[in-house]
Parts: C-alpha cells; sequence; structure tokens
C-alpha cells in the first residue's frame, strides 16, 4: 500500500482542493493522491494552527512534515519577514507545497526535500502534525535530527494524538534532554512544546 511518507508515491495522481480557514487566514490549497490528509485539512494540523503562539517576526522557521503546505503557509502569513522552510520526504508534498506557497504569494516559503535544508541553518520556531506511522524508532530519529536544530530560545509545537502515543513521546523527549511540556489538550488531542536542549547549544 502507498504511503504519504515514501519520497516518491506510487499512487496515481489525482488532483484536488482544499480550503483552510482560520480566524486570520483563508487559503485555497491544491492537493494530490499520495500525500498526507488530501481531502481535507487534518483536525490535528487544525488544532495546532488554532493553538500555537505567533511565531517569531524574523529569522528561519520549520515546518518539519509539510504535505501540501497548511502549516508552513500559516507560519508565512503570521511571520511576513521570516524564511519558512518546508520540509518533507515525500516530492510530490514538497512540489504542491511550493505552488500552494506561489499562488498565495508567499515568496519566503522555501519548500524542499529533507535533505536540502544547508545544515548550518538553525530554528527558531518548528511546527509539526509529525508522521506518526512511520514507526516510533524512525520518528524519534527524525524528531532529534530536527530538534537538535532549534535555536538556544527555540521552541517546537508538535500535534500528537493521545492514542498515538503524545505521553510517551513527551515523557521520550524529557529523558533525551528536550523540555517538553502540553501546552494544550483538544479533542484526542495534545500540543507538546518542545524547548531546545542545552547539549545542542554546546556544539
Amino acid at each position: 500500500m502507498a504511503h504519504y511518507f515514501e519520497e516518491r508515491p506510487q499512487t496515481a495522481s489525482r488532483p484536488g482542493s482544499v480550503t483552510l480557514v482560520l480566524p486570520d487566514l483563508h487559503l485555497r490549497l491544491e492537493t494530490d493522491s499520495g500525500v498526507f490528509s488530501p481531502e481535507r485539512v487534518d483536525q490535528g494540523t487544525r488544532i495546532l494552527l488554532e493553538s500555537v503562539p505567533a511565531p517569531p517576526a524574523t529569522g528561519d522557521l520549520l515546518d518539519l512534515g509539510c504535505g501540501y503546505g497548511p502549516i508552513a503557509l500559516t507560519m508565512a502569513s503570521r511571520a511576513p519577514e521570516a524564511t519558512v522552510w518546508a520540509v518533507d520526504v515525500n516530492r510530490r508534498s514538497v512540489e504542491l507545497c511550493a505552488r500552494n506557497a506561489q499562488t498565495a504569494a508567499l515568496d519566503k516559503v522555501r519548500s524542499v526535500h529533507v535533505d536540502e535544508v544547508p545544515p548550518e541553518v538553525r530554528f527558531s520556531a518548528i511546527w509539526s502534525n509529525p508522521a506518526i506511522r512511520i514507526g516510533k524508532a524512525a520518528l524519534h530519529e527524525m524528531l532529534a535530527r530536527w530538534l537538535s536544530r532549534l535555536t538556544p530560545d527555540g521552541q517546537a509545537h508538535l500535534v500528537v494524538q493521545k492514542h498515538l502515543g503524545s505521553d510517551s513521546l513527551q515523557r521520550w523527549l524529557n529523558d533525551q534532554g528536550w523540555p517538553a511540556e502540553r501546552a494544550a489538550s483538544r479533542s484526542s488531542y495534545r500540543i507538546l512544546r518542545v524547548g531546545a536542549r542545552p547539549a545542542d547549544q554546546e556544539r
């Protein structure tokens, strides 16, 4: 079965569109088969976008697992002077996100494959609806890779369903040295706020 976390989905293209409506934003987004939640903006993503504080006004921000771009475009709309890196392993997602940013005239969105972000870039904010279904080991590896690139005062906000392991993920993050706390809870979702790990700032 094809998965949205494949690099090149084998699923035949079936273009569509969804609408993202937030109190401060109204976007029409192109979607396609083989990407995450192509028929509607996922509830977890919506809860994240309705719960997080405003992103830093400048600097580099990260949407980890961008899909077709609802999180990245919201970040860019709320922080128009910042550079928003929208990354995904799925190249169909990366292309969709780039097109949606162009359509919305959000020219500071950099939609790229996960391996194309310059290594020196550090992030003052990370927002993510992480791909829990890739498995615990792969999830931990992905989060460690990117959380280690937070600036000293940077914060990540992750949305995770309770029944998919939000509480155990919070414990793992704290055990690994990233201070993590539950910032919000709604329906079956938790928003985890994660701070920078001191050890990462000493390198």
